[in-house]
């Protein structure tokens, strides 16, 4: 809990004096590499975490959605939360779609 605290002030720090700095630390796949690298150290299954790789590897893209309507939120003229909410909607939709026609 510690280590997500540290790293939301971080990021949030970082992206005052430097939005671009921001967003290329909020696109590191951290919990990835967390999850990775315990699963190594605590199994030594790489058939496991190479089944997990693909996996994500599929869904990152799948979860893309979710950054559109925060990223034309100007544009639009939506605050934060309706934007975030619509985000959230099209992620939750892209993914539940992915899930329903077969994995």
């Amino acid at each position: 809990m510690a280590l997500v605290a540290v790293i939301v002030v971080a990021v949030a720090e970082v992206s005052k004096r430097s939005p671009r700095l921001g967003a290329v630390l909020l696109s590191l796949p951290l919990i990835s590499l967390l999850a990775f690298t315990f699963g190594w150290m605590q199994h030594r299954d790489l058939p496991a975490i190479s089944k997990m790789a693909r996996e994500t590897l599929i869904l990152v893209p799948l979860s893309l959605p979710f950054f559109m309507p925060l990223a034309m939120a100007d544009h639009f003229g939506w605050g934060f939360w309706p934007a975030f909410a619509a985000g959230v909607l099209l992620a939750t939709a892209t993914i539940v779609g992915w899930l329903l026609l077969g994995t």
